[in-house]
């Protein structure tokens, strides 16, 4: 069994007619493909299981697949169950762009808030059901689909309708109406493309493919980072703004301990560093005027009229 709250299945198969054949896991959505930003949204499940044929990913992974292959998403769903021991299953297809753990995380409350529910399941904006954004209760799932198996001879080629409606469900409403957003064809990739870019959402979108692509698990507090940023930039020179936070992150990681602490902390100094530079620059204190020249102090010395 697992320790965590519930493992995850992504069901990843499936022949992309739509798309020309082309593998959908592997396509990309703001430089990550499809399959990495649907990890990314389950990264708190104790274990996590891919339904498809076998790919790099950002994360380690429990790979498997249906039988017959292309048998469709119940025989897919039954495959990656098998593999999991946890009692709560989160069921995510890999098409999903805009899936984020907020909303994972709130399937998996919902599932615990009410007893006696056996799955929860996501609702667009459309207010239909999405099975496949969902949290189930893994004993009753693996009923289901055998009593299905049973009934019909093969799960292969079954709507998923044929589940749930023998589940009792609890809907969930996200405040996040792009979560159930699939990329089915070229036209919902280009739309996906194209939100990601927006203003409001392109810093988010780019800090998570940064940490991914370098392997960063570490939550990055962008206004702190941003100040700090324009401290540099207009109080030093603007090319200190890149420079500044690249050292802020390498001074953290070699403090250790904590990390969102440690930035925390070396963001503070370098910002105090830069009020500082600001300050000496502006208001100059009493005694630090630029010294005489040699010339310059002997003739004040004999406009004094001194003697030693």
């Amino acid at each position: 069994m697992s320790a965590h709250a519930y493992d995850a299945v992504v069901l990843a198969g499936g022949a992309g007619r739509r798309l020309g054949g082309v593998d959908k896991a592997a396509v990309r959505v703001g430089g990550r493909p499809l399959l990495d930003r649907v990890l990314t949204a389950c990264d708190g499940a104790g274990a996590t299981v891919v339904v498809g044929g076998r790919r790099a990913t950002a994360r380690p992974v429990t790979w498997t697949h249906e039988e017959p292959r292309g048998g469709g998403p119940l025989a897919a769903l039954a495959a990656g169950v098998r593999e999991s021991g946890a009692a709560v299953l989160v069921v995510l297809s890999v098409d999903l762009p805009f899936i984020d753990r907020a909303t994972v995380d709130t399937l998996v409350g919902a599932l615990a808030a009410e007893p006696h529910a056996q799955a929860a399941l996501l609702v667009d904006a459309g207010g239909r059901d999405q099975p496949l954004v969902a949290a189930y209760r893994a004993e009753a799932l693996r009923r289901e689909l055998a009593v299905l198996e049973t009934g019909y001879g093969t799960l292969s080629g079954l709507p998923l309708r044929r589940l749930t409606a023998e589940l009792a469900l609890t809907r969930v409403v996200t405040a996040a109406p792009l979560a159930s957003f699939d990329c089915d064809t070229w036209e919902n990739i280009a739309a996906a493309r194209a939100r990601i870019r927006e203003h409001g959402h392109v810093l988010d979108e780019w800090i998570t493919a940064v940490k991914d692509e370098l392997g960063v698990d570490l939550p990055v507090d962008t206004p702190l980072l941003l100040d700090l940023a324009r401290d540099a930039a207009h109080g030093v020179a603007r090319p200190a703004a890149p420079l500044t936070t690249f050292l802020v992150g390498y001074a953290a990681g070699r403090a250790g301990g904590d990390g969102p602490e440690a930035v925390a902390e070396a963001v503070r100094k370098a910002t105090a560093l830069a009020a500082r530079w600001v300050a000496e620059a502006s208001d100059e204190a009493p005694g630090t005027a630029e010294p005489a020249s040699g010339k310059d102090s002997a003739k004040a010395s004999q406009d004094g009229g001194g003697t030693s």
